[in-house]
Formats: C-alpha cells, structure tokens, sequence
C-alpha cells in the first residue's frame, strides 16, 4: 500500500512542477491568471498571457513530460533486460544514430521535417544494425555480444556524425548542428506532439505489459524459457520498443543524455527492483525530473541554457551519490 502511495505522491509532484513550469519564467504570473489562461482553452481570447502560455510554455512543458518519461522507461527496461544497471537507452547506438541521422538533415535540407525523418530512420537502422550483427556472431552470451555490437555501431555512427560536423558549413549548417547536439525543447510544437504523444503512449504501454517477462528472465534465459517466456521474441519487441521511443526523442528535442540511466536508479530507491512498479513509475519520475531540468534551464540565467547540457551535469553528480551510496553490492 505504501507503495502504491508513492505513485500518487509522484503525480502530485508532476502536476506542481508542470504548474510552475508553465507560470515561472521571464514573464511571471500569478496562479490565478494561470488557472484563468488554461481555462479559456486553446482558443480562446487573444491576449499576451494567452499566447505565453498556449503557444510558448505549454508545449515546452507537455514535451519535457513525454520525453522524460520516454527516456526514463526505455532505460529502465534496458536495465531490466541487460540485467545491468549501466546501461541505458543509447547502449545500441540509437542516439548516435538518430543523432547523425538529424546532422543529416540539418546539411540536406532546410525543412525540420527533413531532419526529423532522417532522425528517426537512423535511429532504427543503428539498432537494426547491432542487432543484425549480434546474430551474425551467434554467440551464447547473446546479451554481452548485443552489447558490443551496439558499441561498435555507436562507434560508427559517433564517427559519421563528426565527418558531418567536419565537412558542414561552419557559419550556417554547424551551429545549428551543434546547438541540435546539445538538446533543446525550445523548439517543440502542438502538431510535432499531437503525433509523439500517441507514438510515446503506445510504446511505453507496451514496455509496461512486459514488465513481468523482464522480471522472469533476469533470472536467467534458461529459466524464463521453462517458465514459457518466448526470450527471443520478448527481447527483440523491448529493444523494438525502446528504439521508437530514445529515436523520438532525439526528433523532439536532440540528444538529451544521462536521464534512461540515472532515473531508473531512483525509481528502485522507491519501489525496489520489481519492474511492474518500476517501469511505470519511472515514467513519472523521469517526467518530473525533466520537468524539474527544464524548469532551471530556463531559469538559471537570462538566457534559456540546452537542456542537454544539465541533464549532464546534474546526472553525473547523482550518479556519483548513487554509487557511494550503494557501493558495488548495490549495483547487482
């Protein structure tokens, strides 16, 4: 029970945090004229609050949302699939492909739909690639050659993304390429969420529905096979799954790092290692935590920091918490 008091503490701390997320910036407002703007709805009476809200904040805010949570659940069920706690959703090349992919269309073309395809294709054939290549070796140790496979398509598109950067042009194509890298939510639009929320919804339901599987096979494939669990099967529609949602990501809002493998581990100081509690509470606590960067990113300074930058260095000291916290037995 307390438990699952601990998801409706959560919602709680997301619904403040969006709240203020929304009131507090540059142009502040008081709760009432919030409450006021949000109910006159998407259209209602031109004014500059409305415009703040509806147009600016809002979507900033309803994109940190859907890409903490996304980020947050695709390294948990990383996690839980690897059985490692050091993995997270880029371990198979997904952002440095997608990441490589929007450097792409950033030097092709001008239209951000261009560059957010290009994203998202090379997301999944960087995936697609580890993949193909880990059963080409075949091995028994079927987890630690996928993980080196990913290594190596990281490697290799971590590689074409920097022939890009060498060869774009330095006063045009690569400061965009680079601010791209750095991750924003600046850019974020009602028409780019109204086809990512249902695609982020869909997935993570998805994830969540697997979370028993996960817990059957982190005890070992043999075992999970005995117990009826299609390993192969299972383990192809998680890393399916989790390739979708890292790859829109990066389409939303570039390469946002350290969130897939920093929340899980908070997620587990809550609710311990049982993946029917923390895959889906790992969508609230990403949600917040990035809710909570994007918040400060704006905030911070008189200009909006790229969000991907906190994310780094916020992560890296809780990281390094965690980790004198719980020592290595912790990390099993």
């Amino acid at each position: 029970m307390i438990k699952f008091g601990i998801f409706g503490i959560l919602f709680a701390s997301l619904a403040v945090l969006a709240g203020l997320g929304i009131a507090i910036g540059p142009f502040a407002m008081s709760p009432g004229q919030l409450v006021g703007v949000l109910m006159q709805g998407p259209f209602g009476a031109p004014s500059l609050l409305h415009t703040i809200v509806w147009e600016v904040r809002l979507p900033h805010v309803v994109g940190a949302v859907l890409i903490g949570a996304a980020l947050a659940i695709s390294g948990a069920a990383y996690q839980g699939l690897f059985i490692n706690p050091l993995v997270s959703p880029e371990i198979l090349g997904v952002l440095a492909g997608a990441g490589f992919g929007a450097a792409l269309g950033l030097v092709l073309s001008d239209h951000f739909v261009t560059v957010q395809l290009l994203s998202f294709i090379f997301g999944l054939v960087a995936v697609g690639l580890a993949v193909l290549l880990a059963w080409r070796v075949g091995d028994e140790d079927g987890l630690i050659v996928l993980v080196l496979a990913g290594m190596i398509t990281a490697a290799l598109f971590t590689a074409l993304l920097s022939f890009i950067k060498y060869t774009a042009d330095p006063y045009d194509k690569l400061p965009a390429i680079i601010y791209w890298l750095m991750g924003s939510l600046g850019q974020i639009t009602w028409a780019q969420l109204a086809w990512s929320a249902p695609v982020i919804g869909l997935a993570s339901i998805g994830l969540v529905q697997q979370a028993e599987r996960l817990n059957i096979m982190s005890q070992g494939d043999e075992e999970a096979q005995s117990l009826g669990v299609p390993v192969v099967q299972t383990r192809i529609l998680i890393i399916l799954l989790t390739t979708v949602l890292a790859s829109v990501t990066v389409m939303l809002a570039g390469m946002i790092a350290w969130v897939g493998l920093i929340v899980p581990h908070l997620t587990r100081l809550l609710l311990g290692a049982d993946n029917r509690l923390v895959l889906p509470a790992s969508l609230l606590v990403g949600a917040i935590y990035l809710v909570a960067v994007d918040l400060l990113s704006r905030n911070f300074t008189s200009v909006e920091i790229p969000i991907g930058i906190l994310t780094a260095l916020i992560g890296l000291p809780i990281f390094a918490g965690l980790l004198l916290r719980l020592g290595a037995s912790g990390w099993r």
